[in-house]
């Protein structure tokens, strides 16, 4: 058993995880669920915020149609959400650990986090470098309460 406990992070360029993130934010801007699935690779898995686990891109795909389908035409236009990636940890070349949180945006269009009526979230994505892209191989996102828990 070691006795001296490991630092797993290595020197990374955190480059792909906000250009994933960013092609994530773009498809939810356009309500486009081919493309917010884009990356996300035939076994994923991808956990809800109320305990149940997704498997396959089929199974999350049909999700995501769904809930993009319900958005009227012509008025996702950034009037979602916003994605910030706020940590990122790669413990070898073609692995990236990122949190990631998603704001809701208020009826004025201004982000305000913890707002009431707001569904914000935080979610950690687990990247895989295959054949020269990153795929999304597992997330899980749950409710974002800190400004309710901690001001």
């Amino acid at each position: 058993m070691p006795t001296t406990r490991p630092s797993l992070d290595r020197p990374h360029d955190r480059g792909p995880v906000d250009e994933f993130v960013a092609t994530l934010q773009d498809a939810i801007d356009r309500a486009d669920a081919v493309a917010f699935n884009e990356r996300f690779a035939e076994d994923v898995l991808w956990g809800s915020p109320f305990g149940a686990v997704v498997e396959g891109y089929d199974a999350i795909h049909a999700i995501h149609e769904s809930m993009f389908g319900a958005v009227a035409p012509g008025t996702a236009d950034g009037s979602g959400s916003t994605y910030t990636v706020e940590h990122v940890r790669v413990p070898t070349d073609d692995v990236a650990i990122a949190y990631v949180r998603r704001t809701t945006k208020a009826p004025t269009g201004e982000l305000e986090p913890g707002r009431a009526g707001g569904f914000d979230e935080l979610a950690l994505f687990v990247l895989v470098r295959r054949d020269g892209g990153w795929w999304l191989a597992a997330g899980q996102h749950v409710p974002d309460r800190r400004v309710e828990m901690y001001g």
